[in-house]
């Protein structure tokens, strides 16, 4: 336990003055089963170990201020970063240096978008409900850019491999979008292994944005980088965090 935490960075071309990361499970002071580098506030860890981690965070990426840490619902509702407090949302942006746009996941999709320009940033909580519900939407709408301008990027969740849903779940895709069937395969008990990432994409591609990077990690299977919800029930959040420096 070092306080250090351990990231990921985003493999995209994003425009000068754009900076985003994904944090690891790895480098921080949480003790199990939130071990170590826990950043989540609400999910019962040690108060005094989460603002460790989150003072580490912010001194290992030099962040300007500190992120705009969201009550997260699974819901589609994106706010806007402006020194206001922030009621419950799945999704952030801001078009001001300075402000850190973050979400948490353990399982769930974590998407980053930036202006090609560098002239706004978001970031936006995709689990299931949210992408059926429009979170996606939601976010490249309150960007307020023209979705052929932006950038994407997919970061950790869980892959098709260990993600089994049932039939509500399909519905939930199907409803709206009869080629969301793609992303969903049957398996031995009736039920379905669903692909988030082909979904998101497919929700990308949808409103337009065509640069579409990252994807392809599994939450799941990698106990030793990521947090994982249904492998693990209780357990810490990984942070994917953008900001235009």
């Amino acid at each position: 336990m070092n306080g250090e935490p351990d990231l990921i960075e985003p493999d995209w071309p994003a425009p000068p003055g754009v900076r985003a990361a994904f944090t690891l499970r790895t480098g921080g002071v949480s003790r199990p089963p939130y071990a170590t580098f826990n950043c989540a506030a609400h999910v019962g860890d040690a108060p005094q170990a989460v603002e460790h981690n989150r003072a580490a965070l912010r001194a290992r990426l030099g962040l300007p201020a500190e992120p705009g840490w969201l009550e997260q619902v699974h819901g589609s509702h994106v706010v806007t970063l402006c020194g206001a407090a922030l009621e419950p949302a799945d999704g952030a942006v801001t078009d001001e240096r300075g402000r850190v746009c973050v979400v948490q996941v353990a399982d769930c999709l974590p998407v980053l978008f930036a202006a090609r320009d560098g002239s706004a940033v978001g970031a936006a909580h995709a689990g299931w409900r949210g992408l059926a519900g429009g979170v996606l939407e939601s976010t490249v709408g309150a960007l307020g850019i023209a979705p052929p301008a932006l950038l994407a990027w997919l970061g950790p969740a869980i892959g098709p491999q260990h993600f089994e849903v049932g039939e509500e779940v399909r519905t939930a895709f199907m409803r709206t979008d009869p080629g969301a069937a793609a992303a969903f395969a049957p398996n031995a008990r009736g039920r379905w292994q669903c692909d988030l990432y082909a979904l998101a994409r497919q929700r990308l591609a949808a409103l337009g944005v065509t640069q579409v990077y990252g994807g392809g990690w599994c939450t799941y299977a990698d106990a030793a980088k990521f947090f994982s919800y249904r492998r693990d029930g209780r357990c810490g959040r990984m942070a994917a965090l953008i900001w235009r420096s």
